[in-house]
């Protein structure tokens, strides 16, 4: 089971950070907004509220970016600081274990810094009030001692800005999450967005690619910039062993069918997973638990990493009664849907 998961986890459509891409990420994030591509309306109200806060001399509000992951949220937090000409400090809520640990952090900063924390949704409600006075009072209570000779201390913070990323905004603490100024959701890119950032990033690592190349390689990456660079840099490798180098759209076909991903960005273990429900079960409803069971996985991964995209697509949904594959999704596979007229099928086919 563990060489399954850790299989799964190294997917090379899944939206989440993989150590692979310390291979050259760190070169493509963009620096300023102006180098930033997508996220239209996240870009502008942006930019307005960071030449607010500098012409009255303040550090930038309290900002909360969510949404799926991959798509550019520590990127994001990276360019803030640049433009506000502060430091970043970048955490993450599993590595803030205990309140000492957060009220270090929080000691540490210089005026107008930056602390990102990522998955912000994970930090535990003990550590969260550590946060509440800092983010409103710039301060941070200390409790010094045990028993009748405990004491409190107030230690005063420098104005900085927070800044936490999550794909799970509605696991944050209400009070949490109205202390943030600054609600930004970014959504997926389009293909054309996608293919801006495929040739920049092609310019950038030296690979030649057409536009034609590009839109292929885009199209396929689920609308996530992290999918995007990673899937240029393996079809770079086929490229360059099989093809001289260039990338083509024929090149960019022959290369990401070979990795069995199709022109929807689905993978081999997405079909398996519709294949599974029609074949085991008729196309649904069936259970979560079940579902994973069947498929040797998490039901919380199924959950997390598989479902949501298949929903994006059209292709499944959740019911009372448990996951409903839809017309869509067996044409897709080349198949005919059950004629189903009652129920709660009944308005998918």
């Amino acid at each position: 089971m563990f060489d399954e998961q850790s299989d799964f986890e190294n997917r090379m459509v899944a939206p989440d950070y993989a150590p692979s891409d310390n291979e050259t990420e760190p070169g493509l994030r963009p620096r300023t907004l102006q180098e930033y591509i997508g996220q239209s309306k996240a870009k502008e109200n942006l930019a307005i509220y960071m030449e607010a806060a500098k012409a009255r001399g303040e550090s930038l509000d309290h900002v909360l970016l969510h949404g799926p992951p991959g798509l550019g949220k520590t990127t994001l937090a990276g360019i803030i600081a640049n433009e506000m000409g502060v430091n970043l400090r970048i955490t993450s809520g599993p590595a803030i274990e205990k309140q000492g640990d957060l009220a270090a952090l929080l000691t540490n900063l210089s005026e107008g810094d930056v602390l990102f924390i990522d998955e912000i949704h994970r930090l535990s409600r003990t550590v969260e009030e550590i946060l509440y006075p800092a983010m409103e009072e710039h301060a941070v209570d200390i409790i010094i001692g045990k028993g009748p000779s405990a004491r409190s201390i107030r230690l005063e913070l420098p104005h900085f800005t927070l800044i936490g990323a999550t794909t799970r905004s509605g696991q944050l603490a209400a009070p949490l999450r109205d202390r943030f100024g600054v609600i930004l959701r970014l959504e997926l890119y389009s293909p054309e967005e996608l293919a801006q950032i495929v040739r920049r990033s092609a310019g950038i690592l030296g690979i030649e690619i057409d536009d034609e190349g590009a839109l292929e390689i885009a199209s396929r990456s689920r609308g996530t910039p992290r999918i995007a660079n990673r899937l240029l840099r393996r079809v770079r490798d086929v490229a360059q062993v099989l093809h001289g180098g260039a990338i083509t759209l024929p090149v960019a076909r022959a290369a990401l069918d070979r990795f069995e991903i199709d022109e929807l960005g689905l993978d081999d273990f997405d079909r398996r997973m519709m294949r599974t429900m029609i074949r085991n079960y008729g196309g649904g409803p069936v259970g979560l638990e079940t579902l994973a069971a069947s498929l040797g996985e998490e039901a919380v991964t199924l959950e997390d990493v598989v479902e949501p995209y298949l929903m994006q697509l059209g292709f499944l949904s959740r019911t009372a009664r448990g996951r409903v594959l839809t017309a869509a999704a067996y044409a897709h596979l080349g198949l005919t849907p059950p004629a189903v007229t009652t129920g709660e099928q009944q308005q998918f086919f």
